[in-house]
């Protein structure tokens, strides 16, 4: 669904990921214990479904501890209210639905319309699978899995489904693997599903709360982590005031900066559309399912994730996502208590950052010890019952780290804007007050501050300028797609109105092989 989506907006800003915690908890399925993709798109045609960063992916369901409520469709988290229900979220529907099978028939139904779900048979072959086109011998054809065939192909003279997989990217092919196609290999082409949507977003259709889903709670409420030890919770904790290298900066031989001149910065440089491609990775949303002060961390992996799909030049299978939880588990450069942005980029260069699928964001502290289980890991069956962890089920796995070979802070407009224009997206931190966070809703936010107060961290994605010539920055921010611009913001270039977006800037440059290095994270 959030694949046909992308292809009816031809792939423009924002990606929109539909969050399947909707119906693990909400359908008329049986949650983490199966269901059925047709259900799904039924349910979906007369119920509104919300997005990852409303409805995070809490791997449990209405079967074991995550009942269906108005909070649980769209939340949000603050230090001082606890969790609640949010409103005025962005909904999404599909409009009509049905059953497709057979070579032919599923390969028009993807030609014309775009991935659809399909059910799949599971030997042990496959979940051991790394790469080619996949062709079962066993002949298993009990249906225990569903995936989504996103296209089809040959290889060397061999017909293929090109099928994307929910194990994550260290599985298979980036996440996705091939089987052979028109043989019915596993089942493939006996049991699919496709559905076409409502067009809610052309019109930023929002769902706004009633009365009484505003009284509609979670039965299970975590307790966060962000408490100081005075026992008070403090915003001021999310982001440190001043960027810190523990280990000294690793800048380039030759700053942006210094090789792009005035005249050759452009005027204007949006990384969510260039040349009509969105180069930015997904949004996030830090305040769920707790309250979590990763600010630090989510600003930065966001900014290196854009940098990464910029140097692969938007041919990733799916846009490169870094993760911010293995951050916080890591404590580099801190908690869910706050932290300092450089932590993240000495991380990426000394250890390399796993890719977002390696571990569920859960806004809470990991232990700090960084074993390679808190850095990326798979969990098998059953669902995990209420009350327990189940980590007993889970394994380490191996994965693809993400490096940074280059790491250095720096300020002001005009090294801002060569930054951006040359690398890609950066980090820096602002002064985020109470009516930033609350009344903010589009445009242009001006807040007059002298000396703003530095206590948050954002990525700063482009700069523009309106009409009648006023500059703003363009900076995304990690509170999810119901607030502001769908999760982005605006503010002046120079001057005191700002929030100090100017004052403290980091950036990493991205590379896919280890840097030499002295330093260890990882015992």
């Amino acid at each position: 669904m959030s694949d046909r989506i992308k292809i009816a907006r031809k792939a423009a800003w924002p990606d929109i990921n539909i969050a399947p915690q909707v119906l693990i908890s909400c359908s008329g399925d049986d949650g983490c214990h199966g269901g059925d993709a047709y259900n799904a798109f039924e349910w979906m045609s007369k119920n509104q479904a919300s997005d990852e960063t409303c409805a995070i992916y809490r791997a449990r369901g209405h079967d074991n501890g995550e009942k269906c409520s108005q909070q649980l469709k769209c939340d949000n988290c603050s230090p001082s209210k606890g969790c609640f229900a949010q409103d005025n979220y962005k909904y999404y529907n599909t409009d009509k639905f049905g059953h497709v099978k057979g070579e032919q028939a599923m390969m028009q139904e993807i030609y014309q319309r775009g991935p659809i779900a399909c059910g799949v048979a599971v030997p042990d072959a496959l979940e051991n699978y790394t790469s080619g086109v996949f062709d079962d011998k066993t002949g298993d054809v009990n249906i225990v899995h569903d995936i989504s065939v996103v296209g089809y192909g040959v290889d060397n003279g061999v017909k293929y489904w090109t099928v994307r997989n929910s194990w994550g990217t260290h599985f298979g092919e980036d996440g996705f693997f091939r089987v052979v196609r028109g043989t019915n290999n596993i089942a493939i082409e006996t049991d699919c599903s496709w559905a076409t949507l409502v067009d809610t977003w052309t019109d930023d259709k929002r769902h706004k709360l009633t009365e009484t889903e505003k009284k509609s709670v979670r039965k299970t409420q975590e307790k966060s982590d962000f408490v100081k030890e005075d026992g008070f919770f403090s915003k001021a904790t999310c982001r440190d005031p001043k960027i810190l290298f523990k280990n000294g900066e690793k800048p380039p031989a030759v700053h942006s900066w210094e090789l792009l001149s005035d005249e050759d910065t452009p005027k204007a440089m949006d990384w969510r559309n260039v040349n009509g491609v969105n180069y930015l990775s997904w949004n996030k949303n830090q305040h769920i399912p707790v309250y979590c002060g990763s600010c630090w961390a989510q600003g930065t992996t966001s900014s290196l994730a854009d940098r990464f799909n910029i140097m692969l030049k938007d041919q990733s299978p799916t846009p490169i996502a870094l993760n911010a939880q293995v951050i916080v588990n890591c404590r580099a450069g801190g908690s869910c208590n706050g932290g300092n942005p450089g932590g993240v980029y000495e991380f990426a260069n000394e250890v390399g950052i796993p890719h977002a699928s390696c571990e569920q964001y859960v806004a809470k502290n990991g232990d700090g010890a960084c074993t390679s289980l808190e850095t990326c890991k798979d969990c098998t069956w059953p669902p995990c019952p209420v009350g327990q962890t189940c980590q007993d089920k889970c394994w380490a796995v191996k994965h693809k780290p993400y490096y940074a070979k280059n790491y250095y802070g720096f300020s002001g407009a005009t090294k801002m804007k060569k930054e951006i224009a040359a690398n890609g997206p950066i980090s820096c931190g602002v002064h985020a007050s109470d009516d930033f966070e609350n009344n903010y809703h589009g445009g242009i936010y001006k807040q007059y501050n002298l000396w703003p107060s530095i206590n948050h961290e954002i990525a700063v994605v482009g700069y523009g300028a309106t009409d009648s010539g006023e500059e703003y920055w363009i900076g995304r921010n990690s509170w999810g797609t119901y607030w502001g611009e769908g999760g982005f913001f605006r503010v002046p270039v120079g001057g005191n109105y700002n929030i100090g977006i100017e004052s403290d800037c980091s950036a990493g440059i991205p590379t896919m092989t280890k840097p030499q290095s002295d330093a260890q994270f990882i015992q």
